[in-house]
């Protein structure tokens, strides 16, 4: 299954994804709907989703079998994956990397995205049950990525993460200047947002961004996506774009909060330490 640009097969598409799975199914609804919908509809991306039963030996099409060694659960074959992968690759000369999901793979952040995004084609494979032969790591994928520290029931959910995540970034996908204020966009999260009505329930608006002045907007932003970052994600910090002043702004603020917690748990004037009441 291949959803192509409403335009015909003549268009150049910007970008070619292909996913190999045994449960073709699961991608039925995500794709065909909202950014992805339209930007297949556009020709600006392509998405093959393939069956990877349908490459697999035999009247039954088993594609799992026992590990060696023994242990819990199944372990999806080497034969059939690389069958279906080499089949998709013949049909198109373009080329890109062979990317197998699996939670031992490195963390998928928006950087990763971003590399991602510059190929001119991507080839995920959707991992299931125990895991994957190894041989299909080593001797097939050139790369591997986990979308998080947790575990889900197969490697499909993730597929549909980093699809719509690249394909974000695909020249044309979004209006010109969408990406650049985006939460991880440049190493932080993203500022509170706000529209109508200006009062809900008692909640109004912060009124500096109904001041119409657009510099004191700009700086009220970003000092928001800069506490957010600090104070849900400090571990972005490290790697965000910031200015000297930022980073000391971030300091200043630090010291604030760290001696406004230090004079709460501080004991009472006068008061004895534990240790030393008799």
């Amino acid at each position: 299954m291949v959803a192509r640009p409403a335009r015909g097969e003549d268009v150049l598409l910007a970008m070619r994804f292909d996913i190999l799975t045994l449960f073709p199914g699961f991608f039925v609804g995500p794709f065909s709907t909202s950014i992805l919908g339209r930007a297949i509809a556009a020709g600006l991306i392509e998405i093959g989703v393939h069956d990877i039963r349908e490459h697999a030996a035999g009247r039954h099409r088993v594609c799992d079998d026992y590990p060696y060694g023994g242990g819990a659960g199944m372990v999806m074959k080497p034969e059939p994956i690389f069958a279906c992968a080499e089949a998709v690759l013949a049909q198109d000369a373009r080329r890109g990397p062979i990317v197998l999901l699996t939670p031992s793979g490195r963390l998928f952040t928006q950087q990763v995205a971003r590399e991602l995004a510059r190929h001119e084609r991507l080839l995920l494979i959707c991992g299931h049950y125990e895991g994957v032969d190894e041989r299909v790591r080593e001797h097939l994928a050139t790369d591997a990525i986990s979308i998080g520290d947790y575990v889900l029931s197969g490697g499909e959910p993730a597929a549909v993460v980093i699809v719509d995540a690249v394909a974000r970034l695909v020249p044309g996908v979004l209006a010109p200047g969408s990406l650049e204020e985006e939460s991880h966009s440049g190493g932080l999260l993203e500022y509170p947002q706000y529209t109508r009505p200006a009062i809900f329930r008692g909640w109004a608006v912060p009124d500096i961004l109904l001041s119409g002045h657009h510099a004191a907007v700009a700086r009220w932003r970003r000092e928001r996506a800069l506490e957010r970052t600090a104070a849900l994600r400090p571990d972005l910090l490290a790697r965000a774009e910031l200015t000297p002043e930022e980073r000391r702004w971030l300091a200043e603020r630090q010291a604030r909060a760290d001696a406004a917690e230090a004079s709460e748990t501080a004991p009472p004037t006068g008061a004895v330490p534990r240790n030393e009441q008799g």
